[in-house]
């Protein structure tokens, strides 16, 4: 593998030694489809099973009242780039120097970073393809191409058979190539108006399953309704009651319901033969919501979207699979990160991981169906490496230093230089308002080295 040395630096302070697992089958001899719907800029608290009484959710709610949904479930970023190529490699996004949202090359350098996920990285799809899974990428990538970066890698360098991506990658989907449109206007010929993206998406996936009968199959469902600007039609907003002109937060409100009224479609096709049963659906958001509706969209949280606080990395998961997952269950105790999809769904598959491979992440697949498991690894965060190409909340309280720990239920924030600690009880304490620091120094000596230790051996500059 290129960039071998990449795959398993920094390990050792956990104090841990990883064994690489062979996939294994699941206990049915059989491998599930498997959908991963992944909605941009999600907060903690924009579905209704999660709080939500802005707008409700009924559909995503039915899925959540099916299978089971967990509330201490982590991304890897507080921003989309690096925590889609988290979900991909299944390693810190930092080992492959994406740190921020991938742009220009002018600003990516700015960054410090990459301009795409390198092609020789770790892959989830690839690893599933390799075990007999037909592949599929559909909607937002954001992991390379797009602006002025035209020699991204294309989807099947990830193990991908299809690839239907947006604006921001290496092969938008016809239809879907244009950043944005307005009402129910078409700017281009053949384009999809944004306010039936969701919908073209599940057709696609509907499509791509009906399509593949004789294999299992993987699907990435990468949603991207709940990013701003919202572009929501006429008849959407008239399904929230919204007003004439609309009024500020109609927009979230009516794309909010589009997309859990599209995903209510996919899920009721997913309960019919051939798929009743053997298809695993995990739902989450990418990272953290912006601050607004008085942190309403992060339940309350602190931070959000560009902060290392609850509310820019702490996510909705819900996981589905009738007959497996169990119903109607709540693990308000289990420590999942997204970091663990690749190992927990290479067991589920029964797919191998590579064998020089080193996840940072934990295999989860006993929490997926049922059991309330304790993590051993730590989480590690960070976000902002400069002043000047980052963007951070405008409200001081809720912008985050830039690294970030979780152990048990010890949460530590500090700044690379070692200054700006914070130390929190997550378990007590999850909205951060109680900093424990100068009364745990023990705790805070031993986080704040593990963490500045896992920064400084992550590379520090982007490719050449």
């Amino acid at each position: 593998m290129k960039h071998a040395s990449l795959v398993c630096f920094g390990l050792p302070f956990f104090g841990l030694l990883f064994v690489v697992c062979a996939g294994r089958a699941t206990a049915a001899g059989t491998q599930p489809n498997i959908v991963v719907i992944l909605a941009d800029d999600l907060g903690f608290g924009d579905l209704s099973c999660y709080g939500n009484q802005l707008v409700a959710t009924p559909h995503i709610d039915r899925m959540a009242s099916e299978g089971s949904r967990f509330t201490q479930f982590y991304v890897a970023a507080p921003i989309c780039s690096p925590s889609r190529a988290a979900l991909i490699t299944g390693q810190y996004p930092g080992r492959w120097r994406i740190t921020s949202y991938l742009q220009t090359r002018a600003g990516n350098r700015a960054c410090g970073q990459a301009d795409f996920l390198d092609a020789t990285a770790p892959s989830l799809p690839r690893s599933l393809k390799q075990a007999g899974y037909a592949t599929a990428h559909i909607g937002k990538w954001h992991l390379g191409g797009g602006r002025d970066v035209a020699d991204a890698p294309r989807f099947s360098a990830y193990g991908y058979d299809l690839g239907l991506g947006t604006w921001e990658s290496p092969e938008p989907a016809p239809g879907l190539g244009v950043k944005f449109t307005p009402w129910d206007q078409r700017t281009e010929p053949g384009q999809v108006p944004r306010h039936r993206r969701t919908e073209w998406m599940v057709d696609r996936t509907l499509e791509f399953l009906e399509q593949n009968p004789n294999r299992p199959c993987f699907v990435n469902l990468w949603l991207d309704d709940t990013h701003t600007p919202y572009r929501p039609s006429r008849e959407q907003l008239a399904a929230v009651g919204a007003a004439d002109p609309p009024a500020e937060g109609d927009g979230y409100r009516a794309v909010l319901h589009e997309m859990d009224s599209q995903l209510g479609r996919l899920l009721e096709q997913l309960r019919k033969p051939p798929h009743a049963g053997r298809t695993l659906v995990l739902f989450l958001g990418d990272n953290g919501a912006l601050p607004t509706f008085k942190q309403q969209r992060v339940a309350g949280l602190r931070g959000s979207k560009l902060s290392l606080y609850e509310g820019g990395i702490r996510e909705p998961l819900v996981a589905w699979w009738p007959g497996r997952v169990p119903a109607g269950r709540v693990d308000p105790t289990t420590v999942i990160s997204s970091l663990d999809f690749f190992p927990t769904l290479c067991a589920i598959a029964g797919a191998a991981m590579p064998s020089d491979y080193c996840p940072d992440g934990e295999e989860m697949s006993r929490a997926l169906l049922g059991a309330e498991v304790t993590r051993e690894k730590p989480i590690c965060w960070e976000y902002g490496r400069n002043a000047k190409a980052f963007a951070y909340p405008e409200e001081p309280y809720h912008r985050s230093p830039n690294l970030a720990i979780r152990a048990g239920a010890w949460k530590l924030l500090v700044d690379t230089d070692g200054t700006n600690v914070q130390l929190f009880d997550i378990a007590a304490d999850p909205n951060e308002t109680n900093d424990r620091a100068g009364q745990q120094q023990e705790t805070v000596a031993r986080m704040r080295e593990q963490v500045i230790r896992w920064r400084n051996g992550l590379p520090s500059a982007p490719l050449p």
